[in-house]
């Protein structure tokens, strides 16, 4: 079951069911909810300004360089969201290339062939790769509340923390918009310009689309969202609690069926895994399913019984990134499409 992925059991668990990680990936289970713990935008721009660098993570931990880190390496999405804001890293790991030798739908509109790549898949870290690219700072999200890098393996975590500092943003359990205001923070103490045209113009995009959204499901609050993602062996359904896109959906309104919390018990409390047999649990009106290149594609779906879903008759099925790539420019697609699906939606369960 190379997609399930259990919470606290098995640092694989959440991924799996289109719940906060999705398939496959692997996370140990839970979450840092204290994002205030983090630096502000004015202190980091301060120690910018000073030749020295200085960022506080939503662990706790504060980072002191004497210079503005220039070796960077990062998991993927978060090279893929400083990439936007006109930071380059040297080194990324996690999803990277498709099978095909594409640029994966995590890698955003990095060039690949620019960077490094010390791992693509789960529990792959050259270390040595990593030693030579003499980084100055390691950032990755984290979605548990012990600190835990997402995609640092466990194995070799000891020896990849002696070679540069680490910085953890939280993706757990809150609200889009804080790890978004993170990254923005970030990447700011990082030397990006956030007065750029680019950058500005793509957050007021994104407060449009939220209230474009917002709009959407206060006029059809009949509609009902699934929340899924698809393996070989099963289904699973998410639950809003954990997820940064869902718990930030849920507040602008959009109705979403969510699994009683004992039947998300083995998914951590991230999200229920159905057999083929038994898709039709829930009666949606929407699907969102997740868009990561480790899970099977809705056009690829082959059990008849997914065919039969009334939603997929209607063809009211959508994508969704359980891990969004943490710009602003790259969130603004999320929140229209699901609004444009709302506003387009029958009532089909």
């Amino acid at each position: 079951m190379s997609n399930a992925r259990a919470a606290r059991p098995t640092r694989r668990g959440i991924l799996a069911a289109g719940g906060a990680l999705g398939l496959g990936a692997a996370l140990a289970a839970c979450g840092d909810d204290d994002a205030s713990s983090s630096g502000s935008p004015s202190s980091a721009g301060a120690s910018a300004k000073s030749g020295s660098w200085t960022f506080k993570d939503d662990r706790g931990t504060t980072v002191k360089l004497d210079e503005i880190p220039a070796n960077i390496v990062a998991f993927t999405g978060v090279g893929a969201a400083l990439y936007d804001y006109g930071i380059q890293v040297k080194g990324v790991f996690g999803p990277t290339r498709t099978a095909a030798g594409k640029a994966d739908v995590q890698a955003g509109d990095m060039d690949i062939t620019k960077v490094t790549v010390l791992g693509n898949v789960w529990d792959e870290f050259n270390v040595e790769k990593y030693a030579a690219l003499t980084p100055d700072v390691l950032i990755s999200t984290m979605f548990d509340s012990a600190g835990t890098l997402w995609y640092v393996p466990e194995a070799s975590k000891d020896k990849i923390a002696k070679l540069a500092p680490s910085v953890g943003v939280s993706v757990y359990d809150r609200q889009l918009t804080a790890p978004l205001q993170r990254m923005w923070e970030l990447a700011e103490s990082l030397g990006a310009d956030m007065t750029a045209a680019a950058v500005t113009d793509a957050k007021k995009k994104f407060e449009d689309a939220a209230a474009r959204l917002r709009a959407a499901a206060k006029a059809k609050p009949e509609i009902k969202v699934l929340a899924g993602s698809a393996s070989e062996a099963l289904f699973y359904v998410s639950g809003t609690n954990l997820s940064i896109d869902l718990e930030y959906f849920k507040a602008l309104g959009v109705n979403f069926i969510e699994p009683p919390e004992s039947a998300k018990a083995e998914g951590g409390g991230w999200y229920e895994s159905l057999s083929w047999e038994n898709v039709d649990k829930y009666a949606a009106d929407i699907i969102m399913m997740d868009d990561r290149s480790s899970t099977i594609q809705p056009a690829d779906i082959t059990e008849a019984t997914w065919k039969t879903l009334p939603a997929v008759k209607a063809g009211q099925v959508i994508a969704r990134s359980p891990e969004p790539i943490l710009s602003y420019a790259k969130c603004v697609p999320l929140l229209e499409n699901l609004a444009e699906a709302l506003e387009k939606a029958k009532k089909v369960s």
